[in-house]
């Protein structure tokens, strides 16, 4: 054997040895970001030009590197939006890059693509869309509302009236950023309807009689939230759908972070009206127990996707031969070249089950129960709101922002917790309050009560 084999083959065995090591960690070291050139001064030059070595890169990574870096899945990260990605998942996510499948076209990717579409079709019966719905994995939730928002204006232009006109989508002020963002993206403007809780049809009819006639016909899109990331706030879904049907306008639902509790049988109704939608937006790797980046794109009609979507090239259409005829991902969605990433969630679904998935649902909303009732009974605490879907708004009483920046700051530098502030808007004022968001099925009863004990 070369040399150069052996040494692969040395270092293919550290790299399982890591892997192995890391995922069976449920409390791995909840790391710190440090300045580019303080990682600089401890690693020195990495890209040079003989090369350092894998063994010596690898020792800077697993030494230095990773742990200037925050792992998701810590059962004391109720930050943001996290995630706790199953370790089939993440050990099939291995297998994916290993395989070096190229997800675009089924010629070249049938297994894979197999695969990823019995993942989606649960996806798909988890919302109640009806035959022949039906969606493609994305690169995250940003990606999946910008492939919606696309379908929906290609749509809205097969009327030759609104081809020379500006696109309008209405959402409300507790929507996702990346609406905003994808919206500058396909150059649309953006009207928010002003809410301190959930978008209601109401609210929403109330906008619509507001709108001037011309921006009433630029209007292409509704986008109502499935669960918003602030505070797990759905909004009315059901009557959004009516008021969108009536006045034939694309009802798309962002339930990035939310759609994941469609996994639960108890939490489903909460979300009638989904299965009205046109597109829905879910990210397997929020609640869905994936490695990032597993976003997907659900669409009530996909042939509508393919038109707004399939590319056209002299090199592509030996994949859209006779021979070749199959699903195609890269038809329905933004991107081209694509990796598989709905492969790890098949996996896990496979291995474990979908019984185990909604188990493991339901832990987030009984542990942001458990918390509410927590809170409630610590006269040092007080909710904000009551818990929603994971997500549990409340307040230290008696502190200021930098009260809530500063233990932050301090639990993060311990290792102890990575648990944020945010603000919320209550009655015309935002005010700095306190958040836990659950996802992982390894946080205790007892890391919730050490977190709040902190707060003393």
């Amino acid at each position: 054997m070369h040399n150069i084999d052996i040494q692969l083959v040395e270092m293919t065995l550290d790299v399982m040895k890591y892997v192995i090591n890391r995922i069976t960690k449920t409390a791995p070291e909840l790391g710190q970001p440090k300045k580019e050139e303080e990682l600089r001064s401890l690693v020195g030059e990495t890209i040079t030009s003989a090369g350092i070595g894998g063994e010596k890169a690898f020792d800077l990574f697993k030494d230095v590197l990773i742990k200037a870096t925050v792992p998701i899945d810590h059962p004391r990260h109720l930050a943001f939006v996290p995630a706790s990605p199953t370790r089939a998942a993440i050990m099939f996510d291995l297998v994916t890059s290993a395989s070096s499948i190229h997800g675009a076209y089924w010629m070249e990717g049938a297994g894979g693509i197999f695969c990823e579409n019995e993942a989606m079709k649960w996806l798909v019966s988890l919302t109640g869309l009806p035959e022949p719905a039906f969606g493609v994995f994305t690169s995250g939730g940003t990606a999946a509302n910008l492939s919606a928002m696309v379908t929906a204006r290609e749509n809205w232009r097969k009327n030759k009236d609104n081809l020379n006109e500006k696109a309008l989508i209405i959402t409300s002020s507790g929507a996702h950023s990346s609406i905003k963002s994808m919206a500058k993206v396909i150059d649309a403007d953006v009207i928010l309807v002003e809410t301190e809780d959930s978008m209601s049809a109401e609210m929403l009819s109330n906008a619509l009689k507001e709108l001037t006639p011309h921006q009433r016909k630029r209007l292409f899109a509704i986008v109502a939230t499935g669960g918003t990331t602030n505070a797990g706030i759905i909004d009315d879904l059901d009557g959004i759908a009516t008021i969108c049907e009536q006045e034939n306008i694309w009802f798309h639902v962002d339930a990035a972070y939310g759609g994941g509790a469609l996994a639960s049988k108890l939490a489903r109704p909460l979300f009638k009206g989904i299965e009205r939608a046109n597109s829905i937006t879910i990210d397997p790797h929020k609640w869905l127990f994936s490695p990032y980046d597993c976003g997907a794109i659900l669409y009530k009609n996909p042939e509508l996707a393919k038109e707004a979507h399939s590319q056209e090239g002299s090199y592509l259409d030996i994949f859209k031969d006779e021979g070749a005829h199959g699903f195609n991902p890269s038809d329905y969605q933004i991107q081209l070249t694509r990796r598989v990433r709905g492969l790890p969630l098949w996996f896990s679904l496979a291995m474990h089950g979908t019984d185990k998935y909604e188990w493991a649902v339901q832990q987030g909303i009984e542990l942001a129960n458990l918390a509410g009732r927590i809170i409630q009974d610590n006269p040092i605490v007080e909710l904000v709101r009551e818990p929603s879907l994971s997500c549990v708004l409340y307040r230290r009483k008696g502190w200021s922002p930098d009260d809530y920046r500063n233990w932050t700051y301090k639990n993060h530098r311990d290792g102890f917790a990575l648990v944020t502030p945010t603000k919320w808007k209550h009655q015309g004022a935002y005010e700095t309050v306190a958040r836990f968001c659950f996802i992982n099925p390894d946080t205790t009863e007892s890391d919730i009560r050490a977190i709040l004990d902190s707060m003393k």
